[in-house]
């Protein structure tokens, strides 16, 4: 789950910096800057959610 929610951050990440004109540099810094946060944030919530529904 959390690998899915990364994947997505990464293309939020990277349509923003092409939405702020960003060259190829700053799409990929947005890309991984925002895969990274969405995908601890994604951890962050399956492991909530493991240890309270069970």
């Amino acid at each position: 789950m959390y690998i899915l929610i990364g994947l997505i951050g990464a293309l939020i990440g990277a349509r923003t910096a092409k939405k702020h004109n960003g060259n190829i540099a700053d799409i990929l810094q947005y890309a991984v800057g925002f895969g990274l946060l969405f995908g601890i944030l994604g951890l962050m919530v399956t492991i909530f959610l493991d240890r309270t529904v069970i």
